[in-house]
C-alpha cells in the first residue's frame, strides 16, 4: 500500500498552470517571510538566512535519505533468509505477461473489449520465482543479422499459426529448421517494403524516402505492426518506428518485432489512451492494422488525433489483394463517409492517395478548430493528459491549449535543443512543508506533521533550464564510456578488476534493445546515439517522478509512462541491458515490492543481459543482496569520486534445463 502523503508533497501542473495557484504561491511565500521576519528564534533566523532553491535542494535529500534509510532498515530486518535463491517457474510461465488475462477479466465484470485491456489489480499474488527460458532458447544474433534472422525457439509461434495466416506479413515470413527470416525485400505491400516507403515519401511530395526528415518526420507510431517490416525499414533510414499491438498468447507481433531489435510494447486503445500525452508523434501508421476507425462514434480516430504532433501525418492502408495497377475500382473517402466527415472534424487535410493508401495531415493552425465550432468536436479540459495506462478514451481534442503546439515542420532540424524549445517542456510547481511550530492542523496537511503550523512553499519552474539539461548531456557522455567498459566478463571473473585502457571495449552492436528505467531528459539515449552504438532505448519515466516524456519524445526518442510498482507491458527476454539510474531510491519512497521488481526486471531481460543500477550506497548494498536471490552475478563499483553514488553491474545467467 502506497503512503498517500508522498503524493502530495510534489504536485505537478501543466505548461500552464492556473492563475489561482500562481496567486496562492505569491501569499504563501509572503506568509513565510512574514513568520519568518517575526520570530525570534534561532532555528528561524537562521533558517531565514537559507535560499529558497537551497531549502528545496536539502527537502530533496532528506527524502532521499530517508527512502535509503528504509532500505537499509528493511534489508536488516528481513535477515539472513534474503540471500536464499529464488526457484525457478514452471514451463506455463516462460512467455508470462502479467496484467493480461482476457478469463479473468470477464469474470470480473469487462466487457465490450475491456477484457483485453491491462487489468494489474486483479493480478494475484503468484509464487515468486525465476521465469527460465524455453528449452529451445538460444542467445539472439547481433544486430543488424539479429534483424533479419531469429530463432524460431525464441517466440511463441508455430509453423502452422503464419502459414495458415491471411496477413502478407506473416505469409512472407520464411521458417527454415530453427531459424525465422525476414527478407527486407518482400512485402508489406504489393511490392515489397521499400516501394512502398518510396510511395509514401511521393504522396508527402518527396524526392526519396531518405528525405522523410525534411518533411518534419522522425518518429513514427506503427499500429498493429504485423512483424516489424515497416519499422525494420523506418531504423535503416534512421528514423524511429515504435510498434504498439495488442497482447496476444501465441504470434505476438510484439514478441518478434522485438526479438529482431525493433522498438516495441503492448498497448491498445479499446477504451483507453495510449500511455503517451497529447502531440507526441509526427507520423501515426496503419497498413492492414485491422481497426474500424469510424466505430465508437470516431473515438479511435480522436486518439490518433491527441498523439499526433501539429502537421502530424496519419497513414492508412486497408486491406486488399487487389494487384497494383489492376482496373478494379478503388474505394474513395469522401467528404460525405463517416471517415471522411470525421477527418473533416478533426481538421485533417487528406493529402493524397494512391491505390489502397490514404495520407492525412494534421492541422498545423490552432485557429481550424474554431472556425468549425458549429459542428466540430470540442475541446478537453486541461488536466486529462496524464498519458499513464488507465485514462478512458475521451471524446474531445486534446493539446490545443499546450505550449507544445508546435508544427513538426518548424521544428530545429539538428539534435540539439534551444533554449526556447526547453523553456516549453517541465513547468512544474512544487510543495514543501516546513514544520514551525506545534499548532493544530487542517485535516488537509499530510499526517506525518500532524501537530505543526504549515508554512508551504511553491516554486514555479520555468521550462527545463538549459545549463540543467546541458550538463545532464555531459554527464551521460562520461557515464557511457565508463558503462560500455564494464560491459565484459573481465568483472566476474575469479580475479574481478576493472577494466583498463590496454582491454578493448566491447563491440558497438553488444546490445541492442536497451531500456532507461528512470531517464530523466534522455541522457543515455542521446549518449548512446552519439557514440554509434547500434543501440535504442525504451525511455521510461516512473510515473510519480517529474514527467519529462513530452521532452524526450521531442528528441525524437522511443518512450512511455510507467509505474514501477507493477509489471512493464512486454515480454519476457526481450531488452539486453536495463539501466537504472537513483530509482531505488525513489521506489522506496513509494513503499514498492524490491524483490518484485527485481523479478520482473529478471523476466524482461534476456540470458546474459546485463544490469547497470546507480545509486546511494545504502540502496545499492541492498540490491545486491536481491540480485543474488535471482541468481545475478553482481559486482559493486565505487566511482571514486568522493560521493556515496555506487554502481552495481549484474549479468543476468542462461539458466539451461
Amino acid at each position: 500500500m502506497r503512503s498517500s502523503w508522498f503524493n502530495k508533497l510534489s504536485i505537478k501542473f501543466g505548461p500552464r498552470p492556473p492563475v489561482s495557484w500562481l496567486i496562492l504561491c505569491v501569499i504563501s511565500l509572503l506568509a513565510l517571510i512574514a513568520v519568518l521576519g517575526s520570530s525570534s528564534s534561532n532555528v528561524v533566523d537562521s533558517t531565514s538566512q537559507i535560499p529558497v532553491s537551497l531549502i528545496y535542494t536539502n527537502y530533496r535529500r532528506i527524502k532521499e535519505q530517508a527512502a535509503v534509510d528504509y532500505l537499509e532498515l528493511r534489508s536488516v530486518s528481513l535477515g539472513v533468509t534474503r540471500q536464499r535463491e529464488l526457484g525457478l517457474c514452471g514451463k506455463e510461465r516462460e512467455n508470462f505477461v502479467p496484467c493480461y488475462n482476457a478469463s479473468a477479466n470477464l469474470l470480473a465484470g469487462f466487457k465490450e473489449g475491456e477484457e483485453f485491456d491491462r487489468h494489474c489489480e486483479l493480478s494475484r499474488e503468484a509464487e515468486r520465482c525465476v521465469v527460465r527460458p524455453p528449452k529451445d532458447y538460444k542467445i539472439p544474433l547481433r544486430w543488424p543479422t539479429g534483424r533479419d534472422v531469429i530463432w524460431s525457439g525464441n517466440v511463441k509461434i508455430t509453423k502452422d499459426q503464419f502459414l495458415s495466416s491471411g496477413s502478407m506479413t506473416k505469409r512472407l515470413m520464411l521458417l527454415e529448421e530453427n531459424q525465422i527470416a525476414f527478407h527486407s525485400d518482400d512485402g508489406l505491400i504489393f511490392d515489397g517494403v521499400k516501394d512502398y516507403s518510396r510511395q509514401l515519401a511521393e504522396m508527402l511530395g518527396l524526392g526519396s524516402d531518405n528525405e522523410f526528415v525534411q518533411a518534419g518526420v522522425r518518429t513514427i507510431l506503427d499500429i498493429n505492426c504485423g512483424f516489424g517490416s515497416f519499422g525494420a525499414h523506418m531504423a535503416s533510414l534512421k528514423l524511429m518506428a515504435v510498434c504498439i499491438a495488442a497482447y496476444e498468447a501465441t504470434g505476438s507481433q510484439v514478441q518478434l518485432a522485438l526479438e529482431r531489435g525493433l522498438p516495441a510494447m503492448i498497448g491498445n486503445f479499446v477504451t483507453r489512451q495510449l500511455p503517451y500525452p497529447s502531440l507526441s508523434y509526427d507520423m501515426v501508421h496503419c497498413a492492414q492494422c485491422g481497426i474500424i476507425w469510424d466505430e465508437k462514434d470516431g473515438l479511435f480516430l480522436i486518439e490518433v488525433d491527441r498523439v499526433l504532433k501539429p502537421g502530424g501525418y496519419f497513414v492508412l492502408t486497408s486491406p486488399t489483394s487487389r494487384p497494383r495497377g489492376s482496373s478494379s475500382r478503388v474505394k474513395k473517402i469522401n467528404e460525405m463517409t463517416p471517415m471522411g466527415e470525421l477527418t473533416q472534424k478533426l481538421c485533417w487535410n487528406l493529402l493524397a492517395q494512391q491505390d489502397e493508401t490514404f495520407l492525412w495531415q494534421k492541422t498545423a493552425d490552432i485557429d481550424c478548430y474554431a472556425s468549425r465550432k458549429h459542428a466540430g468536436i470540442p475541446h478537453c479540459k486541461e488536466g486529462n493528459d496524464a498519458g499513464s495506462y488507465y485514462q478512458p478514451l475521451l471524446p474531445c481534442i486534446s493539446g490545443t491549449s499546450s505550449q507544445r503546439w508546435i508544427p513538426i515542420q518548424n521544428r530545429s532540424s539538428g539534435s540539439e535543443l534551444t533554449s526556447s524549445e526547453l523553456e516549453i517542456h517541465g513547468k512544474y510547481c512544487f510543495l514543501t512543508a516546513l514544520c514551525l511550530s506545534p499548532l493544530p492542523t487542517p485535516p488537509i496537511f499530510p499526517p506525518f506533521c500532524s501537530l505543526f503550523l504549515f508554512t508551504y512553499l511553491f516554486f514555479v519552474i520555468a521550462g527545463v533550464q538549459p545549463e540543467d539539461f546541458y550538463e545532464d548531456s555531459q554527464v551521460w557522455r562520461s557515464a557511457l564510456r565508463n558503462y560500455w567498459s564494464l560491459l565484459t566478463p573481465l568483472i566476474f571473473s575469479d580475479h574481478p578488476k576493472r577494466p583498463g585502457d590496454e582491454d578493448p571495449l566491447p563491440p558497438f552492436n553488444m546490445i541492442r534493445n536497451v531500456m532507461d528505467m528512470n531517464a530523466n531528459y534522455g541522457g543515455l539515449n542521446a549518449a548512446l546515439l552519439e557514440e554509434r552504438k547500434s543501440a535504442w532505448v525504451m525511455n521510461v519515466v516512473p510515473a510519480r517522478a517529474s514527467n519529462t516524456l513530452p521532452l524526450i519524445l521531442y528528441r525524437g526518442f522511443a518512450g512511455v509512462l510507467h509505474d514501477w510498482c507493477e509489471p512493464f507491458p512486454t515480454y519476457p527476454r526481450t531488452y539486453d541491458m536495463l539501466h537504472a539510474n537513483g530509482l531505488l531510491s525513489h521506489l522506496a519512497s513509494e513503499r514498492c515490492s524490491m524483490i518484485d521488481l527485481f523479478l520482473e526486471m529478471d523476466r524482461i531481460l534476456r540470458p546474459e543481459g546485463w544490469i547497470i543500477l546507480k545509486d546511494r550506497l545504502g540502496a545499492i548494498e541492498m540490491a545486491r543482496t536481491i540480485a543474488t536471490q535471482v541468481r545475478w552475478e553482481a559486482r559493486v563499483i565505487d566511482l571514486q569520486n568522493g560521493s556515496d553514488q555506487r554502481l552495481l553491474v549484474c549479468q543476468k545467467p542462461f539458466v539451461k534445463k
